[in-house]
Formats: C-alpha cells, sequence, structure tokens
C-alpha cells in the first residue's frame, strides 16, 4: 500500500519549503500525534467496531500502514 501523507504533514512541509517556517520537534510531535488518534477513532466509528483492544489494534495497523513514513511517528 502507498504511503499518504496526513494533512499535518503536508501543511508542515509547505510550510518549511514556501516560508521558511520551521515547528519545534515537540509541537510537531503533539500534533501529529492527535491527528492519528482521530484517523482511528475514524477508522473505529466508520467501521461501527465497539472501542476494544482488538479493534484498536485494527485501527492503530490501518493508520500506519496508509500514513507512516520513513521518520514519522
Amino acid at each position: 500500500m502507498e504511503n499518504k501523507q496526513t494533512s499535518i504533514e503536508w501543511l508542515t512541509e509547505k510550510l518549511r519549503i514556501e516560508f521558511g517556517f520551521v515547528f519545534s520537534n515537540n509541537i510537531l510531535e503533539q500534533a501529529i500525534e492527535m491527528e492519528k488518534q482521530q484517523i482511528i477513532d475514524a477508522h473505529i466509528k466508520g467501521h461501527n467496531a465497539p472501542s476494544s483492544t482488538i479493534k484498536n489494534y485494527e485501527a492503530e495497523q490501518y493508520y500506519n500502514e496508509t500514513f507512516k513514513q520513513n521518520g514519522n511517528k
């Protein structure tokens, strides 16, 4: 499966390229983690699955396969 960029990753890359703006690693990591949790929650809700350990694992696996790239969390 092809890795995609999350909206946070896309935005920070564009801000860096266009304006030379660089986020602190702490802020960027927090934003990426928040977005990751939103994607996982949406994946679980989209499958009408109860929030169980197995469903959380499957949702996180989906996130990692879809969005995780080298160096990204």
